[in-house]
């Protein structure tokens, strides 16, 4: 039976993935378990968007849908060309809604010069689904080839571009009524800019935007794709203290919170500090930081050094924490 878990991005998601859908639909292409298919010189991508609630602070459910395919292209070293749009709402869904909604897609489409040219329109009884839920794909051309968990070497280091897990705090705050500092927002935003630039400096090996599951959930894939430990210094990432404040009083993990204008970047030891300096360059990469090592033990997994000085294990999520962020 399928549970709420199993669309977290955690442990559940990646059962499903290979028990299901890898041995129906099996590749070489599909086998990698990127974020967008890659041959050919191009990159493709697909995407559901089912957030609640549709506005947030920092963007809406339209916002989301580009910015997600874009990112998705953008960490498989891809330059979005074209995106395709199905948009399914319920019976009654105010039009002014759909209005903005579109609106900020538009926008975002513009902003990274990749037009939505094609596309499909749905209405289902009212209580079929919630709202609105919105499905993209796209099209890029492949800029960086250069990327994949295979490259990855014992001694590359882990650079995240910005503060981790904002998406989810401002998630909950509109859905659980948190009261949140005035001007904290979803970092719900394009990447691209910021990849285009490191890509230029070289080096980089992998790439990955913590989305659902957080940093926890994209470096144990990692770790486990390729059979070495991830060591993290827990007192190098960037995590806003909002953001703690709010896992301390709750009960979450912060490693598990998603991030949708943010990435993860496996890069050559000798590349690292220029590749920090090129991102900090950006206001959106301000707060960049080095947060770990690939190390050679055989271990497939994630450890977190503590401020403290003492290690724990970081395993990825295993249930439904926060449903519908994305």
């Amino acid at each position: 039976m399928i549970k709420l878990a199993h669309g977290s991005g955690g442990e559940k998601t990646r059962e499903l993935i290979e028990k299901l859908f890898l041995p129906a639909f099996k590749n070489p292409i599909l086998e990698k378990l990127e974020d967008s298919g890659r041959l050919n010189g191009i990159a493709i991508t697909i995407d559901g968007y089912t957030v609640k609630p549709i506005f947030f602070r920092g963007g809406d459910i339209g916002k989301l849908s580009i910015t997600g395919t874009v990112n998705d292209l953008a960490v498989c070293g891809a330059r979005p060309k074209a995106i395709a749009v199905s948009i399914i709402v319920e019976d009654g869904f105010p039009t002014e809604k759909l209005e903005k909604i579109v609106s900020s897609m538009a926008k975002i489409s513009r902003e990274v010069n990749a037009p939505i040219v094609t596309g499909d329109f749905k209405v289902v009884s009212k209580g079929e689904i919630d709202e609105i839920f919105i499905i993209t794909s796209g099209i890029g051309e492949i800029f960086y080839p250069s990327l994949g968990a295979d490259r990855v070497s014992a001694g590359d280091r882990i650079i995240v571009s910005g503060p981790i897990g904002d998406h989810s705090l401002a998630i909950m705050g509109e859905r659980y009524e948190v009261e949140l500092p005035q001007g904290f927002e979803s970092d719900c935003a394009p990447i691209l800019k910021l990849v285009e630039a490191i890509t230029q400096v070289g080096g980089i090996k992998w790439m990955r935007d913590p989305t659902r599951g957080g940093l926890a959930a994209a470096l144990n894939e990692l770790a486990k794709a390729i059979n070495k430990e991830i060591l993290i210094y827990e007192d190098s990432v960037p995590f806003r203290k909002e953001v703690l404040n709010f896992c301390e009083i709750f009960g979450f993990d912060p490693y598990h919170l998603a991030s949708e204008g943010r990435f993860i970047a496996v890069v050559d030891k000798e590349k690292s500090e220029k590749i920090l300096s090129e991102l900090t360059k950006f206001p959106e990469g301000k707060n960049a930081a080095i947060i770990g090592e690939v190390r050679e033990k055989s271990k497939g997994r994630v450890i977190v050094k503590t401020k403290f000085g003492g290690l724990r294990l970081l395993d990825p999520p295993t249930g439904e924490l926060l449903p519908r962020i994305c």
